[in-house]
Parts: C-alpha cells; sequence; structure tokens
C-alpha cells in the first residue's frame, strides 16, 4: 500500500456507502456490497498482502456494523481479498474484461462463503433458501455494479496515475 490515504479513503467511503446508501438502492430486499468491491479492486492493484489486509478491516467492520457473527465477514473478505490478488499477478495482460470477470466470480464465492460460515456456526438462515434468494441475486447485483464501478475505482487506487484510457489499468 504506497499511498495508504487512497486505500482508507476508498474503504470509509465504501462502508459510508454500505450503511447509508445500500439499505435504499435494494432491488426485492437485496442489497449490494460495496466493501467486496473495493477490496477485490484493492487486491488487484496492490497485490495480495495489501488484499488481504484490506479484506480484514473491511470485513471487521461490516462484522461490526452487522447482527451476524463477529469475524465471519473478516476472515471470508481477507481470504477473498488475498485470492484476488494472487490471481492478478498471473492473469492480466491489458483491458479490464479478466479483472470484471474475476471480481464477478469473487464476489459469487464471497457471499456463498460468509452463507455457508454462518451456517456452520448455526445462526444463519435456512442455507438453500438464503442461497437462491440473497446469495445469487447479490452476485448478479455485484456484478453490474463492478462493470460500472471498477475503472474508476482501478484508477482511483492505482499509485501510477500516469494512465490516460482504461485500456491498460491493471
Amino acid at each position: 500500500m504506497k499511498r495508504w490515504w487512497t486505500t482508507v479513503g476508498a474503504l470509509a467511503g465504501a462502508l459510508i456507502l454500505q450503511v447509508m446508501l445500500a439499505p435504499h438502492i435494494a432491488i426485492g430486499g437485496v442489497i449490494p456490497n460495496f466493501p467486496l468491491l473495493v477490496v477485490v479492486t484493492l487486491s488487484f492493484v496492490e497485490g495480495p498482502s495489501s488484499g488481504a489486509v484490506a479484506g480484514f478491516v473491511a470485513g471487521l467492520l461490516l462484522d461490526l456494523l452487522s447482527t451476524g457473527p463477529v469475524g465471519a465477514w473478516a476472515l471470508v473478505l481477507s481470504v477473498t481479498g488475498y485470492t484476488a490478488g494472487m490471481l492478478s499477478e498471473n492473469l492480466f495482460a491489458e483491458g479490464w474484461l479478466a479483472p470484471v470477470t474475476v471480481a464477478i466470480i469473487a464476489g459469487l464465492l464471497a457471499d456463498f462463503s460468509y452463507l455457508l460460515a454462518v451456517t456452520i456456526l448455526g445462526v444463519g438462515p435456512a442455507f438453500w433458501q438464503s442461497l437462491v434468494q440473497s446469495v445469487l441475486p447479490r452476485a448478479l447485483y455485484n456484478a453490474v455494479l463492478v462493470v460500472l464501478a471498477y475503472p474508476w475505482l482501478a484508477r482511483f487506487l492505482r499509485s501510477d496515475r500516469s494512465v490516460k484510457s482504461f485500456r491498460r489499468l491493471a
């Protein structure tokens, strides 16, 4: 994290959006996960270590703001950030289609992992019902948001600001 203040700003902005905006833009009761989008994008830009740290911080703050068990989102977002950062080292040549695709898959796996964690802990909703009514629609919602937000967010989080187009972001 060469420019830590952009990371802190992006995570703070995502948490503020999660608390203040996300409940009001819910579609069919499905709320997007803004911190997840920031963690995955940061992992692509900065690498696995920064992604894991940012994922832990964002997840812990999400846990403290929600009614779920403390630590579940922290664990899930840490692993998601680290894994997305590891993939970024071997994945990107040019363009933004590959990072967006990986971000969509990472979002789906993160929501599924959280559902699995709360189910194992015995505090979650019915697994299959929640998978169909919450996890899959949220993955679709986050997919639309990541397509819209990734180019702008990646540009904001990059330490090298000399990029003139969205063609080469990660």
